[in-house]
């Protein structure tokens, strides 16, 4: 999962990014609407994070913008005004849910995982694929009951693949969800260094990676 956090208190924003990739979660970074708008011209976002009071105008504008250009990214608002008003404004805009400052980042995470899931095809808490069984809240999963042993990035990319089962997804597009700005010195080849050890994890459980050679992978149960 990706995604983009506009966030101008830095010391908070380093905090939940920091969290955040703990948990197998690439978050970029952004201060201000220019920032936000710069990334969001550039990359595609699973979910984002998005503070009202920024220097240069309220999120509420980008919100605006990106509903307005037929984004419907889920947008979890995160503000320090907590009147109902503020509320019932941010969610009749275009906004899947809202956030008081200060928080829990155990609850910001939760809330983040939801509006994902109900943004996907996947909704419960958990997807399954034969005897593979994903949970994407904790970032583990079991095969035929027994737990998988997991990276955070082998996790990472579990995780999307699972979400979009039976679809060839583009090694771009997986690298896409592994990695940030910040890691631009990691080729887009590693992905098929992740894709090999899950393969193995996977081998003669009945499901498995295929390789759509010069498009990508799918995750699929064996014919």
């Amino acid at each position: 999962m990706r995604v983009l956090m506009v966030e101008d208190a830095v010391d908070l924003a380093e905090g939940v990014v920091a969290r955040l990739g703990r948990s197998g979660i690439v978050c970029d970074l952004a201060t201000c609407i220019e920032e936000a708008r710069d990334f969001h011209a550039v990359q595609s976002y699973d979910a984002v994070i998005l503070d009202i009071n920024l220097p240069d105008g309220s999120g509420l504008s980008f919100l605006r913008d990106i509903r307005a250009g037929g984004d419907r990214t889920p947008v979890l608002m995160l503000t320090a005004l907590v009147s109902v008003d503020d509320r019932v404004g941010a969610l009749d805009i275009g906004a899947d849910d809202y956030l008081g400052k200060p928080f829990d980042q155990r609850e910001l995470e939760a809330r983040l995982r939801a509006i994902v899931r109900r943004q996907g095809e996947h909704r419960g808490d958990q997807i399954t694929l034969g005897p593979l069984v994903f949970f994407p809240a904790n970032q583990t999963a079991t095969l035929d009951g027994a737990r998988l042993d997991l990276t955070r990035r082998e996790a990472a990319l579990l995780d999307v693949m699972m979400r979009h089962q039976g679809q060839v997804l583009t090694k771009q597009r997986l690298y896409d969800s592994l990695y940030g700005f910040d890691d631009a010195d990691v080729g887009v080849n590693a992905i098929e260094l992740y894709v090999a050890r899950l393969r193995k994890k996977l081998a003669g459980s009945g499901v498995s990676i295929a390789t759509q050679r010069g498009i990508g992978y799918r995750i699929c149960q064996d014919d």
